[in-house]
C-alpha cells in the first residue's frame, strides 16, 4: 500500500495535507513517479534504463486495459475505478517526460517545455480534479508548479545535461547553455530567470483564485504543494544570479506555510500572492 512519499519535503506535506480519502491517490502516483525517475539515476547503465522504462511504459498498457502487475499500479486503478482509460492513459506521459530527460534532450523552444510539464501535470494533478470543473484549473496549475521545480533544480539538471530553459529564449540574451551549469549566472541569465519565476507564482495565484471555496476543502494537499513551490520561487529569484541550495526536507518554515494555508483551503479561502 502506498505510504508517505519516500522523497519527504514538498510532497510529504502535499501529501500529509490531502483529504484521507485522496491521500491514497497521489500515494500511488507519486510512487509511480519515483519508481520511474530510478531510470535516472546517476551510474545506472543506460540499456538497464532503458530496459525499466520498456517495462513500465508496457505496465501502463497492462493498467490501462485493466490488468496491472505492480502493486502501486494496481492500487491506482482502485482508487479511480471507473475513470476513463485517457485519465490512466495520461501515465504514459511521465515515461516520455523520463525518455526526454534520458536522452539529455534540448527544449528549443517555450512550446516543447510546456508540453513536457503538461504530461506530467495530466499524469500527477488532473487525476485528483474528481470535479471536472476543476480539471482544466489543475492542469494548468500543475504545469506552472512544475516548471517551478525544474528551475529550482536549474544548475544540477544542467550539469547533467538537462536544459530547463528554452534555447529560444536564451539565445537573444547571448546566454549559452553551458553558462546554465555554472552559478553565479551573468546578469541577462538572471535577469530572465527573476521574471520567469514571477510569471510562474502568477501563474499559481491565479490558478488557486480559480478554485471555486467549494472545491478547495478536496485539494487542499494540491494548494499546499503550490504555496510551497512559490515559497521556494520567491526564495531563488530573491538568490540570483546564484543558484538555490539543494533541499528537499520539511523545513519548520515549510511545515508552518503548510500547516496555515491547509487550514485556509479547508474553509474555501486559501490564496497565494500574486507574483
Amino acid at each position: 500500500m502506498p505510504d508517505r512519499p519516500e522523497s519527504g519535503g514538498v510532497r510529504a506535506l502535499a501529501w500529509i495535507y490531502c483529504p484521507a480519502a485522496q491521500r491514497r491517490l497521489l500515494g500511488a502516483l507519486l510512487g509511480i513517479e519515483r519508481e520511474i525517475g530510478t531510470s535516472l539515476r546517476v551510474g545506472l547503465e543506460h540499456s538497464i534504463a532503458h530496459a525499466r522504462l520498456a517495462w513500465w511504459r508496457a505496465e501502463c498498457a497492462r493498467t490501462i486495459a485493466g490488468t496491472p502487475s505492480h502493486p502501486m499500479t494496481r492500487e491506482l486503478a482502485g482508487e479511480l475505478g471507473t475513470m476513463t482509460p485517457a485519465t490512466l492513459a495520461a501515465l504514459g506521459g511521465l515515461i516520455d517526460d523520463a525518455e526526454w530527460d534520458l536522452a539529455c534532450a534540448t527544449f528549443a523552444t517555450r512550446a516543447e517545455l510546456t508540453a513536457y510539464c503538461e504530461r506530467w501535470s495530466a499524469a500527477i494533478l488532473a487525476p485528483l480534479a474528481r470535479d471536472p470543473a476543476a480539471s482544466a484549473t489543475l492542469l494548468a496549475l500543475g504545469t506552472s508548479l512544475r516548471e517551478i521545480e525544474l528551475l529550482l533544480a536549474l544548475a544540477a539538471d544542467a550539469h547533467a545535461g538537462r536544459l530547463r530553459v528554452p534555447l529560444d529564449e536564451l539565445e537573444p540574451h547571448a546566454v549559452t547553455a553551458a553558462q546554465l551549469a555554472r552559478p553565479p549566472w551573468p546578469a541577462p541569465l538572471a535577469d530572465l530567470l527573476r521574471a520567469r519565476d514571477q510569471q510562474l507564482r502568477s501563474r499559481l495565484a491565479a490558478g488557486v483564485a480559480a478554485l471555486a471555496p467549494g472545491i478547495q476543502p478536496a485539494l487542499r494537499g494540491v494548494i499546499v504543494w503550490a504555496a510551497l513551490a512559490a515559497h521556494h520561487s520567491a526564495q531563488a529569484a530573491r538568490r540570483l544570479p546564484h543558484s538555490s541550495p539543494a533541499r528537499d526536507h520539511q523545513g519548520l518554515l515549510d511545515v508552518w506555510i503548510a500547516w496555515r494555508v491547509a487550514r485556509r483551503a479547508a474553509t474555501g479561502r486559501a490564496s497565494l500572492p500574486a507574483g
